[in-house]
C-alpha cells in the first residue's frame, strides 16, 4: 500500500531518493530535514545518514505493486534533480512512472537548470506532472526553465511564499498552489501576497489551490482565503496516461 500522505494537494508519497542540501531562502527551515533527523533517531534504515542524499533501489518499483490509482508525490523528503542523482537513476524512476501508468505523479523541484538540461533524456507521459518551487521573485527564472520542457502538466508550487510574487508570467502553465511556512521558525506570509497571486490565476484562467496559512501551529491558522478554501486542481486531475 503507498505511503499516505497528509499533503493536501497529494494523496501518497514515494522517496526512491531521500535527502538533499539547502539551494534558495525557502529551504532554511526544511521539513523534510527535520523529519529526516527523526525517522534516523527511530532507526528508519533509509535514514541511517539522516539528511545526507541518499537513492534507494529496493523502492524503485513500489508503484507496480500499488494496485490502486493513487496520486504520487515523488521525493517528498528530496529533490530528484538534485546534482548528485545520476542521470541513470533518475530514467529508473521516469521508467517506474511511465510502467504503473495508472498512477498520477507529481515531482517538485528547486533546480530548475538541472531539469532542463536533463528534459531531452526524459519520457514525458500526461500522468506525469512536473512542478518547479518558486517562494520570491528572486526564484522566478524557474518558471521559464519549467515551461521549457516536455512535460504535460507544469504547475508551481509557491510554497513557503516568502514575499509578493505580482507579475507572474503564467504562460503554458497548468496549476499554481501557494502555502505559508509552518513549524518552528515559520515566517510570516501576508494576506495580500496570497490574494494577488489568486487574482493572477482567475484572469488566467488556471486552477488555485491554497494549502495553508502555516505558523507554528499550522491547524490552528488553518486553510481559508476569504471565507472559504480554495482547492482547485487542473482538468487533467482526471485522466491517465500518455
Amino acid at each position: 500500500m503507498a505511503a499516505k500522505s497528509s499533503i493536501e494537494w497529494t494523496e501518497s508519497t514515494w522517496n526512491p531518493v531521500t535527502g538533499c542540501n539547502k539551494v534558495s531562502l525557502g529551504c532554511k527551515n526544511c521539513y523534510a530535514e527535520r523529519m529526516a533527523k527523526r525517522l534516523q533517531a527511530m532507526g528508519q534504515p533509509n535514514y541511517v545518514k539522516g539528511f545526507d542524499l541518499a537513492m534507494h533501489e529496493r523502492v524503485l518499483e513500489l508503484p507496480l505493486k500499488w494496485k490502486s490509482p493513487q496520486v504520487i508525490f515523488v521525493n517528498s523528503m528530496s529533490d530528484l534533480f538534485h546534482e548528485d542523482v545520476p542521470l541513470d537513476f533518475i530514467e529508473k524512476v521516469f521508467d517506474i512512472m511511465n510502467r504503473a501508468n495508472w498512477h498520477r505523479y507529481q515531482i517538485l523541484t528547486k533546480r530548475s537548470k538541472r531539469l532542463l538540461k536533463l528534459n531531452r533524456h526524459l519520457r514525458w507521459a500526461g500522468h506525469i506532472w512536473m512542478g518547479v518551487s518558486v517562494e520570491t521573485a528572486k526564484y522566478l527564472e524557474r518558471i521559464a526553465d519549467l515551461r521549457s520542457t516536455g512535460a504535460h502538466v507544469k504547475f508551481l508550487s509557491l510554497e513557503p511564499l516568502l514575499g509578493p510574487l505580482l507579475k507572474l508570467d503564467l504562460a503554458d502553465i497548468d496549476w499554481v498552489i501557494v502555502g505559508g511556512e509552518s513549524g518552528p521558525g515559520a515566517r510570516v506570509m501576508w494576506k495580500e501576497w496570497v490574494t494577488s497571486i489568486r487574482d493572477q490565476c482567475l484572469r488566467a484562467g488556471l486552477p488555485f489551490f491554497f494549502k495553508q496559512w502555516g505558523g507554528v501551529n499550522k491547524k490552528r491558522s488553518g486553510r481559508f482565503l476569504e471565507n472559504r478554501t480554495w482547492n482547485e486542481m487542473p482538468i487533467a486531475f482526471s485522466g491517465t496516461g500518455a
